[in-house]
């Protein structure tokens, strides 16, 4: 069934191809396929600096890009390769659907130009992880936890080594630990990973996807044609029930994972350690041990939930518990994580500057208790009634920013009424802006409280990027 899917890959040799996008996957796709023969165009609506650095770039291999205009079809295209962000009722993209022409993302022509390894005569497994926050976290510690073991492997997908470069490299991985985003899900039908996982479902890019239900669709296909197992978070029943609802390989088994005891099939935490009853000989009566909650680092919850559903996926390819508990041990998060930056007279200052959303913000804020909340920005049609009520009752003060922060506001007040709310930085943007938040945050914090930036939202309002959002975070609190 996962050699099958890709039968009818065509010969690019001479082969029209255009590719949608200058974005961080177009160039890949577009050097790739000019590598295999193809005829490539590139078009792309925009037709700035970064743009036109990029074409020349293109077009000194052979390339042909088109600037300026994203929107019409060039004649002769007989295949569209799409960059992930392109939505399906892109003018573009639906002139290719009318014409009858195949559409694939990065990842489906990564899937298909797949190689056999020379040991096993197969292409490289995938073990796949989406979800609506924790992915890049996870995927980078299955990465960790299979070079513990001895793989040639990678992080890839949205994080770290291109999917398309991982699959053209020399000498070749053996296995891969890839991040898939919904928007990549959606463009890659053949897609059929070794095991998969989801790591959670919430509201988030419903504006691309249309529907809670087509979002939790385009995640679902992570399980389509899984061989050995479907990984899913027990705390999260949509989770299971895209497992149930997959077409998997006959013995592939679905695997829960679980900050709880874990029943049998599941992965969770016994005594502070975390333990696997799934793949173990006599999974009714034992478990095997395979790290401390403290070889998470930092070992909050969302973390640990993180780890096990890595654990998961290793064990799932035959990888030894004494990797596991090495391979936690060494990895370390990304840059504005859950970060944390200083302790400054009594006070911990955390850059958790990634969570972009309610789901992520709600994660983090439950791993703390007091805390000096940071929140706002673009809230990207978000409700956040829901995470007010829960974090209520740990929140000693809130500073609210951003051009969104009105809807958080009325949260607050209906469900936070005797939490202390400062507003600042309005009109403010960079380092300016981060200045007063610091400055206003400072003040609300009491010995022992936790200052946490988990905006809830999108940075661009008030800075380049989320990065940019937690470096000025880290430079202010360092201040001090």
């Amino acid at each position: 069934m996962n050699e099958a899917a890709a039968d009818d890959t065509p010969d690019f040799k001479g082969l029209p191809v255009t590719v949608a996008g200058l974005g961080v996957s177009g160039p890949p796709a577009a050097r790739v396929l000019r590598d295999l023969g193809a005829e490539v165009t590139v078009v792309d609506g925009g037709d700035g600096e970064r743009q036109r650095a990029q074409a020349a770039e293109l077009r000194a291999i052979g390339v042909r890009v088109r600037l300026g205009d994203g929107s019409s079809l060039p004649e002769g295209t007989r295949l569209v390769v799409t960059s992930p962000g392109w939505r399906p009722d892109s003018p573009l993209l639906l002139a290719a659907a009318e014409a009858g022409l195949p559409v694939w993302g990065d990842v489906e022509l990564a899937w298909r130009l797949r190689r056999p390894l020379p040991e096993t005569g197969e292409p490289a497994p995938w073990l796949a992880v989406t979800g609506t926050n924790g992915k890049t976290t996870t995927v980078q510690m299955l990465a960790a936890i299979l070079a513990a073991d001895g793989r040639r492997t990678a992080a890839v997908g949205n994080v770290g080594v291109s999917v398309l470069d991982a699959v053209t490299a020399e000498p070749p991985y053996e296995v891969l630990a890839v991040e898939l985003s919904s928007y990549q899900l959606h463009w890659a039908p053949s897609l059929r990973p070794y095991s998969g996982a989801v790591l959670n479902l919430a509201p988030d890019h419903l504006d691309w996807h249309g529907s809670m239900e087509a979002y939790a669709a385009a995640k679902g296909r992570i399980y389509q044609g899984n061989r050995v197992a479907c990984v899913y978070n027990t705390a999260d029943p949509l989770t299971e029930r895209l497992v149930r609802e997959a077409d998997v390989e006959e013995g592939c088994r679905a695997i829960g994972f679980t900050l709880e005891t874990p029943r049998p099939s599941e992965l969770g935490v016994v005594d502070g350690l975390l333990v696997d009853r799934a793949f173990v000989a006599d999974r009714q009566r034992s478990a095997a041990e395979l790290a401390a909650v403290e070889d998470v680092h930092p070992p909050a919850p969302h973390n640990v939930a993180d780890a096990l559903a890595a654990a998961a996926l290793a064990r799932s390819y035959g990888v030894e518990p004494a990797a596991v508990r090495e391979g936690l041990r060494g990895f370390r998060p990304d840059a504005h994580r859950v970060a944390e930056v200083a302790v400054v007279d009594g006070v911990r200052w955390v850059d958790d500057s990634k969570a972009t959303n309610t789901h992520a913000a709600a994660a983090s804020l439950r791993a703390y208790e007091p805390v000096v909340w940071i929140a706002g920005g673009l809230a990207k049609g978000a409700e956040f009634d829901e995470l007010v009520a829960e974090a209520a009752g740990r929140l000693r003060a809130v500073v609210l920013i951003g051009a969104d922060r009105d809807v958080i506001r009325a949260s607050l007040a209906r469900h936070a009424t005797e939490v202390p709310v400062v507003e600042v930085a309005d009109g403010e943007t960079g380092a300016t802006a981060m200045a007063s938040v610091v400055r206003a945050a400072r003040g609300l914090a009491h010995e022992g409280d936790t200052v946490l930036l988990a905006p809830a939202c999108a940075s661009m309002d008030m800075f380049t990027n989320y990065g940019e959002r937690g470096d000025l975070f880290a430079e202010e609190v360092r201040r001090l």
